[in-house]
């Protein structure tokens, strides 16, 4: 099948369901958004901003790999854009001018203590709240400190998201008001959307009053922090260019979504050929999806596990369940076109080929005649050892090999012929070996692609502020993810590795992306772009927005991009760069695609698979500055995205007063003042902090 004709099938069946919310998906404009005054300067991807002089995409592909031979993946975990950047100026978030705007579910119903059912809208996490009456709280006192960087993680599950969503009776659109029940355990018999059809798990009325600390879970999905929370983002996103329409691949968990980072998809060209081995998930969506593919859950990988038998496989982390791994995956990933011309060299040391390789055999072939080899990278905290590993931390936390290591995290892992081929698998690394390389002069000379991540650690040694010692022990972690890490040592984690590459000679022909793999389950206004669905009926791609800003000497400044974009955008970015064959052109996964358009009975779908190409997706280049690239305009240097480490490393940043620091303005803010304060009862941390901070029952 080609690719003009799987995208013309694409079209075709996006034209017949309107209710694929084909507006979210639309292309829109690139913001120009100098910190407190925004405004609009031009159009999207294939259109120059304003002052910009033309150029086509071809031309700008070809300057770019001029210019760009290193790709830097800054992949964290766990925020929604509206989380983290539902106040930032000039973005689509959910103020106007100090209002909340109407979007669908801005306005939510959750279930008080009392048993009733209350309204609630979404709402910032200050950095302290003070004794006034502006604050919701009503007992005396002195201030209370909040500590916004430390959160509760809330439901991230694929029933969870379809809870939030709220879907109608063709499960296509999304109403987005069941957020809050959801982190109560309930939701809308759906499509109904009155008090009296929120029902259990069970389906039916709940019977008992919730928890102090279950009502204040269903606040904790509706906040969302600013500027003096994470300065370092902000910081970034106003000095390049921030997408606000960037959306994660698959509606599920972590597991799922850093699979989609090397492969655009998580399964499913793989349950197209075998239809079987989707047979594990629950019916009419009531069941969990659970050992099965397309993948949507954060079950372990099948290398390194029990099951896999092969001498050298990769390690596990400390709290996953060997015993149970996900099905071996099969399909083509970025890591596979990297192989290129050196393909048959490097799968000639797959010691179970017949298994690893039998669904893109095909596939083996076009990227050995068409695609060239490409030098890759993917670090991971804890893969191998880092510098506190045999130590006792300040935080009291006993650390041994592996100890930090989150193998559901590891998207490379998920392939055996990538986990167990020795030649492939040596392109796995520790977080630490990153910034030995960088720092060395180590990374090819040709270029290549660099993944990092974070993990249960943080190599800077830094302790979050919150004296509570439960809350010390459990938030040490540096890759975003709440309840275990920090949010401000999370930025930190990116401001080192910005830092690292801004101080070596790589900066000079780099392009940085920091992206998350999904939201938490956090709220966000805009709604999700359904692309596909899954073995239960149910929306399996295109998911809701999360956060992304492209770093780069050659950036656009003071941009927000609003072009539809995915995890597979940075997918075709790298393919772009490095004239890689899209992974949506590959024979075996249009063989797969094409089944899943032609068995009507199971799939009827055409856009089941990569999105790495075709009109719908962008492809990041609207980041980069077209002068900048031509050579009329200089680059930016790279103390321009250097911040010291002085400011890293001391927390709060910005001792706590980031807006101040930057002259950012959120757009929540009414004569300087925010206007969505917190619930009364509304506590961060409900199971680490139990209590409300006015009761004097809470520790923060």
């Amino acid at each position: 099948m080609t690719r003009k004709s799987i995208w013309k099938a694409s079209c075709a069946a996006l034209a017949m369901a309107a209710t694929l919310q084909t507006a979210a998906m639309a292309q829109g404009d690139a913001t120009l958004a100098p910190a407190g005054a925004p405004g609009t300067v031009g159009a999207g991807q294939y259109r120059p901003i304003a002052g910009q002089t033309p150029l086509s995409l071809q031309q700008k592909i070809a300057l770019l790999r001029q210019k760009v031979k290193y790709v830097f993946v800054l992949f964290q975990e766990n925020r929604s854009f509206d989380h983290y950047f539902g106040t930032y100026p000039g973005a689509n978030g959910l103020f106007a001018d100090g209002h909340l705007i109407s979007a669908p579910g801005t306005t939510q119903r959750y279930r008080k203590t009392d048993g009733t059912f209350q309204n609630i809208s979404p709402f910032l996490i200050p950095r302290s709240i003070g004794i006034g009456t502006n604050n919701g709280f009503t007992v005396p006192g002195t201030a209370v400190t909040l500590y916004p960087e430390d959160t509760y993680s809330v439901d991230h599950s694929h029933n969870g998201y379809l809870n939030d969503f709220h879907l109608d009776a063709t499960h296509r659109v999304a109403k987005n008001d069941g957020y809050a029940l959801d982190q109560q355990g309930l939701h809308y018999a759906t499509p109904a959307t009155t008090d009296a059809t929120i029902v259990n798990s069970s389906g039916v009325a709940p019977t008992s009053n919730p928890s102090l600390a279950n009502e204040q879970q269903a606040f904790v999905v509706m906040s969302h922090v600013d500027c003096d929370t994470i300065p370092l983002l902000w910081q970034y996103a106003d000095r390049f260019t921030m997408f606000d329409n960037f959306h994660q691949t698959t509606v599920g968990p972590s597991t799922p979504n850093a699979i989609a980072m090397i492969a655009g998809q998580t399964g499913e060209t793989q349950w197209a050929l075998h239809p079987s081995i989707g047979n594990n998930w629950g019916t009419s969506g009531t069941g969990h999806p659970a050992f099965a593919v397309p993948n949507a859950t954060d079950n372990a990988p099948f290398p390194g596990s029990n099951a896999d038998t092969y001498v050298g496989k990769p390690p596990y982390g400390p709290d996953e369940n060997p015993a149970n791994p996900q099905p071996n995956l099969t399909f083509a990933t970025l890591p596979l076109s990297f192989m290129g011309q050196e393909i048959s060299q490097t799968i000639a040391a797959d010691p179970n080929p017949l298994v690893n390789l039998a669904d893109v055999q095909h596939d083996i072939q076009t990227i050995a005649a068409k695609d060239k080899t490409v030098p890759w990278g993917w670090y991971q905290q804890g893969y191998d050892k880092e510098p506190y590993d045999g130590t006792t931390t300040a935080d009291g936390v006993v650390h041994t090999l592996h100890s930090s290591y989150i193998v559901h995290h590891n998207g490379p892992q998920y392939f055996g012929y990538i986990g167990d081929n020795p030649r492939v698998k040596a392109n796995l690394h520790g977080l630490q070996d990153f910034y030995t390389a960088v720092a060395a002069g180590g990374l090819p000379a040709s270029g290549g692609v660099f993944y990092v991540r974070g993990g249960y650690y943080n190599n800077d040694g830094l302790i979050t502020l919150d004296p509570n010692p439960t809350v010390r022990a459990a938030t040490p972690g540096n890759d975003d993810h709440p309840n275990y890490s920090d949010a401000q040592i999370s930025e930190a984690l990116v401001a080192d590795s910005v830092n690292a590459i801004a101080a070596s000679k790589y900066w000079s022909q780099s392009a940085i992306i920091v992206t998350y793999d999904e939201s938490d389950g956090l709220y966000d206004h805009a709604l999700p772009g359904f692309r596909s669905t899954g073995p239960d009926g149910f929306p399996l791609s295109g998911g809701p927005r999360i956060p992304a800003i492209v770093i780069s000497p050659y950036s656009a400044a003071h941009t927000i991009s609003k072009v539809y974009s995915e995890h597979s955008s940075v997918i075709r970015f790298i393919n772009e760069l490095f004239g890689l064959v899209p992974l949506a052109d590959l024979p075996d996964e249009q063989r797969g695609r094409l089944l899943g358009a032609q068995q009507a009975a199971t799939f009827n779908q055409t856009t089941l698979g990569p999105a790495d190409d075709g009109y719908l997706m962008g492809d990041l280049t609207e980041a980069f500055d077209n002068n900048r690239l031509l050579g009329s305009a200089p680059p930016l240097p790279a103390s321009y995205a250097a911040i010291p480490a002085s400011t890293v490393h001391s927390l709060p940043h910005y001792a706590g007063a980031g807006c101040k620091a930057l002259n950012i303005t959120p757009t929540d803010y009414d004569n300087g003042v925010p206007v969505d304060m917190p619930p009364a009862d509304f506590n961060p941390r409900p199971s680490q902090s139990p209590g409300t901070p006015s009761s004097g029952t809470w520790t923060p």
